[in-house]
């Protein structure tokens, strides 16, 4: 017990153990591993002892895979492609009417130094140079918004896909959840006489009340009363909790001399040592059966009577509670258009539970059916599983190469995923999302993996980082409807003045063509790009739905206001 499991190994014969596989799942209780099983390296033995073989090591292990796909992930954002895209469309038009232009002029004689300088100016004047200066810009005053709101922004770009995310996966320990067991108001009793405190009571004694906790069960119950009246009994045997029998036992003397035995662990196993099981098995299996099927945590107590027979006194319940904002922000994510998926690594029914709890969907399934880390750079696997994900409300059960693998089966059916997490096992997850969100005190590994971090508990920020980040989205959109317009009014007006307008038709004998000079044309310049700089500061209003560059709708708007403008100016 206590030492960290030092590389992927496989269980050999003996008692079994318990394993906190926290760093790997999130989960904070130990499971337990026997003959067979394999034990990970990142987790940590914290009961029992036990041989095992070793089955790989270093970059081979399942954490080492993990860590992989961390520095997999390398491409360009998607704000910078869409920039490149309308920056090179532009770019294009420019060159072909600059050219047109600039021939027209030596053809009809102009000083070849003065043709070029003229139709330089115009190439730079109408090339959307300062675009991605205005839009990082704009997206910087967003972020120092964000901030105020209790979100950090570690990637500038990411404000972008925030506004355009319309699918978020979620960790549920910690994220969704307090990632704190409680004890539940649900406490059935077996024993006619007793009350809740009599239970707890018994509970607590089945521990080392005077000790620190060993373990969360035992914090947990240590925390339920006050401690100081159970000095009044003294403890003369204790035996500790053993994964291979599953229960814990104290022998105790009152401060009368009676001497008596309580236990405490799983309800099957306590059940089979009570004297009168025939009576009260079917309706305790019962109890225990809906409590499995909730996906809440039982913790049978019992106690010896004066003939020193066990009675079952009652089953303690605890269940890791939804944070207090987790339903009303899921609510709220559905009504902005965002679709939200549980991914944990806790069982299949607790994932089932907390789900209904939230308003979720209850399809959770467990990812049997999933690749895992050897299917890294496939891109079929959308095509391959897309409809069982996107059909999924969550899955359980899975690990971190499982929470990457979902993200990019999303990714490649075309949404904008989001992912939040905690842990380290979430890290991959919140590299590969278009939006990684590291919610408030996750780890090291999270929060540098993460494009956002959240400082303030629960998923309440993220609404309202969404609608900044849509306000954003939508100045940066105004912003680059301007700037096409400003480039269309002024290649179009100068090339169809220069092609078509003849001043020596209106009495001007000495222009055979319209001229600008070209310090006019750069005053032109710098004053479209004062009008830019208000751009960042627009008042505009959220959409309701998540954003999306609709490139024919953009430049269809940016072609009529530029060809408002250029038949005023000719008409001028």
């Amino acid at each position: 017990a206590g030492a960290a499991v030092p590389a992927d190994c496989e269980i050999c014969e003996g008692k079994p153990i318990q394993v906190d596989q926290a760093a790997l799942t999130g989960e904070s209780l130990p499971v337990t591993l026997s003959h067979r099983d394999d034990a990970k390296m990142g987790s940590n033995v914290t009961r029992g002892e036990i041989e095992a073989i070793v089955i790989a090591t270093g970059s081979e292990t399942f954490f080492g895979k993990t860590a992989a796909m961390i520095a997999s992930v390398d491409e360009q954002g998607h704000f910078q492609k869409v920039i490149l895209q309308i920056t090179f469309g532009l770019l294009c038009v420019s060159f072909v009417l600059t050219g047109i232009v600039l021939g027209y002029l030596l053809l009809n004689g102009e000083d070849v130094l003065q043709a070029i300088a003229f139709a330089v100016v115009l190439l730079i004047a109408s090339i959307p140079i300062a675009m991605q200066v205005v839009c990082t810009s704009t997206m910087a005053l967003g972020c120092r918004m964000l901030a105020e709101e209790k979100a950090i922004v570690s990637r500038l770009t990411s404000i972008e896909e925030l506004a355009s995310m319309n699918m978020l996966c979620s960790d549920k320990t910690g994220t969704l959840t307090m990632n704190k067991m409680e004890l539940q108001d649900d406490l059935p009793m077996w024993t006619a006489g007793i009350t809740r405190l009599d239970v707890l009571e018994a509970a607590c004694l089945a521990a080392k009340w005077k000790e620190p906790a060993k373990d969360a069960i035992d914090t947990l119950v240590l925390k339920s009363i006050p401690l100081k009246p159970l000095d009044r009994y003294q403890q003369i045997e204790y035996e500790p909790f053993d994964p291979s029998t599953k229960f814990t036992l104290a022998t105790l003397k009152d401060e009368n001399g009676y001497v008596f035995k309580v236990m405490k662990g799983a309800p099957q196993v306590v059940l089979s040592n009570v004297h009168n099981v025939s009576q009260i098995g079917a309706s305790v299996d019962a109890k225990i059966m809906e409590l499995a099927s909730r996906g809440i945590r039982g913790l049978a107590v019992a106690r010896t009577n004066a003939k020193d027979q066990w009675e079952l006194l009652g089953i303690l319940t605890f269940l890791d509670p939804p944070r207090p904002d987790t339903r009303a922000t899921i609510e709220k994510a559905y009504e902005y258009g965002i679709d939200v998926k549980m991914i944990t690594g806790d069982q299949q029914t607790i994932a089932i539970e907390t789900c209904r709890v939230l308003g979720m969907g209850m399809n959770v399934l467990t990812p049997e059916n999933l690749p895992g880390a050897e299917s890294m750079g496939d891109k079929s696997l959308g095509k391959n599983y897309g409809g069982l994900v996107e059909n999924a409300d969550g899955f359980a059960q899975v690990y971190p190469d499982h929470k990457f693998t979902i993200i990019e089966i999303l990714r490649q059916r075309g949404y904008v995923c989001g992912m939040t997490g905690d842990g380290v096992n979430d890290a991959p997850a919140l590299k590969r999302a278009d939006v990684g969100v590291a919610v408030e005190g996750a780890t090291d590994a999270a929060q540098a993996a993460a494009d956002i971090v959240l400082t303030a508990p629960g998923l309440s920020t993220i609404v309202t980082a969404i609608l900044y980040a849509r306000e954003i989205f939508q100045r940066m959109k105004n912003y680059v409807i301007y700037r096409i317009a400003c480039t269309l009014q002024l290649l179009s007006f100068f090339f169809f003045a220069i092609l078509a307008i003849h001043p020596n038709s209106f009495g001007f004998e000495d222009h055979l063509y319209f001229k600008l000079p070209v310090i006019a044309l750069v005053v032109i310049t710098i004053l479209n790009d004062g009008c830019i700089i208000s751009i960042a500061y627009d008042h505009v209003k959220p959409s309701h739905t998540p954003e999306k560059w609709h490139f024919t709708e953009i430049f269809t708007v940016a072609v009529v206001l530029g060809g408002v403008a250029v038949v005023s100016s000719l008409l001028l």
